[in-house]
């Protein structure tokens, strides 16, 4: 595992207090975690790169260990937030590497700042298209009968019990219901709580946007070396990143066969052999 070299409390332009760490040598890998409202859990990702790049982990406001009363909570704040840790770090240019809503986040990222991008990476993204296109399909596939889990779901809960509700939901994110929950308590542990005030507000917005933009003709605007990540057994439809695939004028599409949503606990060589060009070059 790569030796931590820097635990950090980033401050933002308004006075926000982030938390980052960062690792190893090389060009500069910045993360961004899935939720919104979750934290960095991508500890063991960056070993797999901690030998030939720089990796910097951070944890979004509203959330993890970062500040979580500072709003406001929006996509336009979470990048300039982004910046700010690029900026600490030195770092006139970075490859990013964002999972799930992440992706989406180093996705605007990279559209407003293109020039401070090398190469992107887009993992297990839900695409650009409205939600509504994606979604139901992705509920539909959603284990069913889980008692605990419904019970759970439908009562106020004690911060274990939110725990708890969280492990049960992110076990289906995971093929295999041998090892499913042992990789989903490794996503919970530790547990920060749940950002539910910047989850909702970035969902909100996030759906806002895609409805009401053509965000197909943004993206072929930008110029930045993509690479797109997908399990082909991800219970969110993979169709729905197509459109995303075809609007980068410069993208490669890798599918890890037999992984889900969180890929490189599945496939940890398939994802490092598909990644690994994307966070070396530069």
């Amino acid at each position: 595992m790569a030796e931590v070299t820097e635990v950090t409390e980033v401050t933002a332009d308004d006075g926000c207090r982030l938390w980052t760490v960062a690792a190893g040598s090389g060009p500069p890998l910045v993360f961004c975690h899935g939720g919104p409202g979750l934290w960095d859990y991508f500890e063991g990702v960056a070993a797999m790169f901690g030998d030939v790049a720089r990796t910097v982990r951070w944890d979004q406001r509203g959330c993890g260990r970062s500040e979580w009363r500072r709003g406001p909570f929006t996509v336009a704040r979470l990048v300039a937030d982004l910046d700010a840790v690029r900026r600490h770090y030195d770092a006139p240019r970075i490859n990013l590497l964002g999972h799930s809503w992440g992706a989406m986040l180093a996705l605007r990222y990279s559209l407003e700042h293109p020039d401070r991008v090398g190469r992107l990476v887009y993992v297990s993204g839900t695409g650009i298209d409205p939600e509504d296109t994606w979604r139901p399909e992705f509920h539909r596939a959603l284990p069913k009968g889980d008692v605990r889990l419904k019970e759970l779901a439908g009562r106020d809960r004690t911060p274990a019990e939110d725990r708890e509700l969280a492990i049960l939901r992110w076990s289906a994110d995971f093929v295999d219901p041998g090892t499913a929950r042992q990789h989903a308590e490794r996503l919970g542990t530790p547990w920060f709580g749940i950002g539910n005030e910047c989850a909702d507000a970035i969902n909100a917005e996030v759906r806002g946007y895609l409805r009401d933009n053509d965000v197909p003709a943004i993206c072929r605007g930008l110029s930045v070396p993509t690479l797109i990540v997908d399990g082909d057994r991800d219970l969110r439809p993979r169709w729905a990143v197509d459109s995303l695939e075809r609007a980068l004028p410069d993208a490669r599409r890798v599918t890890l066969a037999g992984a889900g949503h969180i890929p490189w606990a599945e496939d940890p060589d398939g994802f490092r052999r598909a990644v690994l060009p994307y966070v070396t070059a530069w």
